[in-house]
């Protein structure tokens, strides 16, 4: 399955039955990158057992342990798949060590955790897993029901052209027949197509199959429970009802700051720049992941704004809705209409298109970043310390001074320092973020772009005439930085 995804990694969580004579196992898969944890929470919380799959050269990895997370909260039993077992040098105990850390102690050191090794190159302890799995069936009395109303949940969901609202569900009780009405989160519809995970048109789904179904109105977010009533029109109320609770929550969401605290934090800070976003994408399991992705980018300095999400490619509207905002559209796995493009050249609107999710993850944080102010820091180049104050007429007051340090440039901003205090800029200067800058540097008569320490040179500083001999003019360069998102 890698090996179709972008990156090489499992960026969809999809179902799978493998049938061995009267046994039958459903594994649902869901991807190991960090970026996909609302993905393995829906999956520990549909599953009867979770494999836990470890490669053996690399051991526990982060997402290893947020899987385990997972598993633990959802209360179900952990079996470990070694995988890659085949591979030389592969250090057994380093591994077995570093899950009895986790919690889970492998029988062979006396634990309660079933550790089978497999190599899914070669195919080893395959037929293994699925008979182990088959001895848990009867331990844990993993039973259903067929004959009732069928009841399950969403693994993923996407809408595809010229068929509609595309449903992967998994059924956990009765039996999904065509023709059923069905309702699912702020969905409904009637069933008029159901195809196993091998691309077979079916008529009816039992406990632990999982199906593509069509017919709904709507497409269902990933976890949703799906239900099957005895019309349509009681689907549609239903939907009807939870869509509506849905809207009240967003709206209860998107309200104010939560404290008083809060309140005060933003008025101090003042505007904070704001990046409006549209999201596309195939499925809405990699809407998810793509808003717990980017939600994971610091905000404290800059907004991130969701305008609107959706599946399906880019489309005419979100191009009119970037236009009227100034939003980028962002595209996952799916392409922009032609007529969508050709709209988002004349509007000017940027629509970027990705296959991997951690690529969009680094040009956000990078677009973020290029709305932060710069950084202005200001690094002392040299000083000079005065002589003697000459008047020239029609010029004003002239400083004649002594380079003790470093370097002045024509180009630098100045301070001057009279007995330890700073007197150039005044406390005016700092309250309206006012540099002086030198009114002109003069060698002998003639102007100077730069003069070195151990030379003289004549300075006037920018709207100041009162130095005095004694005094220290000090040369700095505002250099500007990048910020970055911590």
């Amino acid at each position: 399955m890698a090996a179709g995804e972008a990156g090489g990694i499992t960026q969809h969580i999809g179902a799978y039955r493998v049938e061995r004579g009267k046994l039958s196992v459903t594994f649902l898969d869901t991807p190991g990158h960090e970026a996909f944890t609302a993905m393995r929470a829906r999956g520990a919380n549909m599953t009867d057992v979770v494999v836990l799959v470890v490669a053996a050269d690399d051991g526990v990895m982060p997402q290893t342990v947020e899987a385990i997370n997972h598993a633990k909260a959802a209360r179900v039993p952990i079996v470990v798949a070694l995988n890659k077992i085949d591979l030389p040098g592969v250090d057994l105990n380093k591994v077995y060590g570093q899950l009895a850390e986790l919690g889970l102690a492998p029988t062979e050191w006396g634990g309660e955790t079933d550790v089978i090794k497999t190599s899914a190159t070669t195919g080893q302890g395959v037929e293994e897993l699925i008979t182990h799995l088959s001895t848990l069936t009867e331990l844990l009395d993993l039973k259903a029901d067929p004959t009732v109303p069928a009841a399950g949940a969403v693994v993923e969901a996407q809408m595809r052209a010229a068929v509609g609202a595309i449903s992967r569900v998994l059924v956990q009780e009765g039996t999904l027949k065509r023709g059923d009405f069905v309702v699912c989160g702020s969905a409904a519809g009637r069933v008029r197509l159901i195809r196993d995970d091998k691309g077979r048109t079916v008529s009816a789904a039992g406990p632990s199959m999982p199906v593509e179904i069509a017919g709904l109105d709507g497409v269902p977010n990933a976890g949703d429970l799906f239900h099957c009533v005895e019309s349509l029109q009681r689907a549609k109320d239903i939907a009807a009802e939870v869509a509506q609770l849905r809207r009240q929550e967003q709206l209860t969401v998107v309200q104010k700051p939560k404290t008083l605290d809060d309140l005060f934090a933003q008025r101090a800070s003042g505007k904070v720049p704001e990046l409006n976003l549209i999201l596309r994408s195939d499925v809405q399991g990699s809407v998810d992941a793509l808003l717990k992705v980017l939600g994971d980018i610091p905000d404290e300095q800059v907004k991130l704004n969701f305008l609107h999400t959706g599946l399906g490619s880019v489309t005419e509207s979100d191009v009119v809705l970037a236009a009227a905002s100034g939003a980028m559209v962002i595209g996952f796995n799916v392409a922009a209409e032609s007529g969508a493009q050709r709209m988002a050249d004349q509007e000017g609107v940027e629509i970027r298109l990705y296959r991997i999710i951690y690529e969009v993850a680094d040009d956000i944080r990078k677009a973020l970043e290029g709305l932060l102010p710069r950084d202005r820091k200001e690094e002392l180049r040299g000083r000079a310390e005065v002589r003697e104050v000459f008047r020239v007429s029609r010029v004003g007051v002239v400083a004649g001074c002594f380079v003790t340090e470093g370097l002045i440039a024509r180009s630098n901003v100045v301070k001057v320092v009279r007995n330890g205090t700073i007197i150039v800029p005044t406390e005016e200067d700092v309250r309206r973020g006012r540099n002086r800058a030198l009114a002109s540097l003069k060698r002998f008569k003639d102007d100077a772009r730069e003069v070195r320490a151990g030379m003289e040179c004549g300075i006037r500083v920018e709207d100041f005439d009162d130095v005095k001999p004694g005094d220290v003019i000090e040369a700095y360069e505002v250099v500007e930085t990048a910020r970055t998102l911590g």
